[in-house]
Formats: structure tokens, sequence, C-alpha cells
């Protein structure tokens, strides 16, 4: 089933499986959100809203709806608290989704009859304010119902947009005070891919963040978001190949093994730190001059070259 509203590059497909799995994926396919995320299981029928972009479907015990399916690809740990769920027993077994409209979800049982259950108006309230780039309506709302579902909803529709000043509001209301530490960080950097790629990682899309930064000449954080990921290999390949940070690399990959009381087993690590002297008084130094190359970029000015070895 295709949604039914929203922009072409944004539409998204649900799927049902042979073991009845229901799962969500892009129409057109970017990045990591070309892999089709499960939404729920032992899914019957299921139905579009015709409004706004809102899922039903009908469980094995009850029926779901998703206020805002598109969490799944931007905070997975939101997605039980962007839905609702009714007990199936008045429906009765084999009941069908006919159609999803305005608040009304229209149900066939399995001797014909149609049965009408609603939902709460605002989360369509909601998605018609934020699809109009009215956000600052979009948090007025959610302080009027004052239902963390709500907030939830919006916190992940702010992050999909970018939209830092209203997830940072969402994101405390429900209490997630590490989500606002982050975007407050995030809105700190002084460059605009910075941010970009850091909203990527937020997300879970490390390999777009990843892109972003090579793109922009970001080399530093690129290898610093491997190191902070442990893909280990990956950031001493970036280091060796711009010739840059290499003794960054090696360091924090010493620190880590300490941490872990662990030996260095790695060929490529042990080649390199044989040649490379880790000195963190001169690493230190390194760093901070990328982070000042930053804020000369934001000004204007041309910074000087990443630092080698």
């Amino acid at each position: 089933a295709l949604d039914q509203t929203g922009l072409p590059n944004e539409r998204k497909l649900a799927i049902v499986d042979k073991n009845r799995d229901l799962y969500l994926t892009n129409v057109r396919k970017f990045g990591k959100s070309n892999i089709p995320a499960k939404l729920g299981a032992m899914v019957q029928s299921l139905c579009w809203s015709q409004d706004c972009n809102m899922l039903v479907a009908m469980q094995d015990s009850k029926v779901t709806v998703w206020f805002y399916p598109n969490i799944i690809f931007v905070d997975r740990n939101l997605l039980t608290r962007t839905l609702i769920e009714k007990d199936s027993a008045e429906f009765g077994k084999h009941s069908v989704v006919v159609s999803f409209i305005n608040n009304s979800i229209s149900i066939r049982r399995a001797d014909g009859s149609l049965v009408t259950t609603g939902i709460p108006p605002y989360p369509a309230i909601l998605h018609g304010y934020v699809l109009s780039g009215h956000w600052e309506d979009a948090t007025k709302i959610c302080r009027f119902v004052k239902e963390t579902t709500l907030w939830a909803c919006l916190a992940g529709m702010a992050v999909a947009a970018k939209q830092l000043d209203t997830a940072e509001t969402a994101y405390a209301n429900i209490q997630e005070a590490d989500k606002v530490y982050y975007i407050q960080y995030i809105k700190e950097l002084p460059l605009k891919e910075a941010r970009a790629a850091e909203m990527a990682v937020m997300t879970g899309n490390y390999q777009d963040a990843e892109n972003t930064l090579l793109q922009a000449g970001l080399i530093f954080r690129a290898i610093l978001l491997n190191v902070y990921l442990h893909q280990w290999e990956r950031a001493l390949d970036l280091a060796v190949k711009h010739r840059t940070h290499v003794d960054t690399v090696l360091a924090y990959r010493l620190k880590y093994l300490e941490r872990c009381d662990k030996e260095e087993t790695n060929k490529q690590y042990l080649q390199y730190g044989d040649e490379v002297e880790v000195d963190w008084d001169r690493i230190n130094e390194k760093i901070e001059a990328e982070m000042e190359r930053e804020r000369d970029q934001k000004s204007g000015n041309k910074g000087q070259k990443p630092a080698r070895h």
C-alpha cells in the first residue's frame, strides 16, 4: 500500500510479507533508507489515511494506528510512543480495514457489517501544520494538547525536516535529555555541512554522514566519525589516504585497547604504530587547529590545510 500524501521523493510503501510482518520502505531509495524497516507483525489488513501519512493495521488481537510511521527511519526508539492500539475484540476475527478518512476508520467484519472507530483529531492537524511548514503552530498544538504521543511525533517530524529548534523543544517535552544535549551540540557547530552530517548520525545514517563530510572537505570529522563508531579500519584508511591525522587515529585506538584490556592484532595498525609517533600534546594541538579552521571557514576565511602526520 502506497501512502497518499507528501512530496514525491518522500513517498512510503507499506508491505506485508508471507509471514504477515509489516515493513515500511521508501519508494525512492537513498542510503540507509533503502532498507525496509519492520513496523509490526501478524498483520491481516492495512490502510493509509487519505488525508495525511498515518497508517492503520488490523493485527492479531488489536487495531494499531501509527501516527507517524516514518519515525522508524528517524528515531526508532520513539516508534512505540507515536502509535495507539485498540482491542480488536469488538470487530471479531478476519476483519478488514476498508477506509481511513479524517479521524474515522471503517472496518468490515467477517459477517459483512461495517463498523467505524475513531482516533483523536490532533495528529492529523499536526501533519497539516508540518506539511505547510508552520512549525510554530505545530509546537502550539502540542503545548495545548499536552500528550506525549503528539510531542514524539513532532520530534520525529522536526528531525526529518532538520528543524533543530522545534526538535529540541519536542524532545525536551518527552524527557529525552540526551537528544536535547545532542541537538544543542549540533546547533553550535560552525559549518552547515557538519550540522547536516550530525543530523544524519542522529537518524542512524552513518554512511550519509561520512559522505557529507568528505564532500565538504571535512576530512578530520569524517575520520573522527569512524573512530566514534569503532570503524577502525575505515578511520585509518581515510587518514592514510588523505595523509592527515594518522597519529590521531592511532592514539584513539591505543586508548580503546587499554580501556578494553586488549592487545593490538590488526596488521595495519601494527605497521603504522611502528612508523608514526603518538604524542597527545601534538594531537590536541592539531584538533584545536581543525576546530579553528572550521570557525575560519564560517567567517569566510580560507583557514589552514589539515595537519599532516
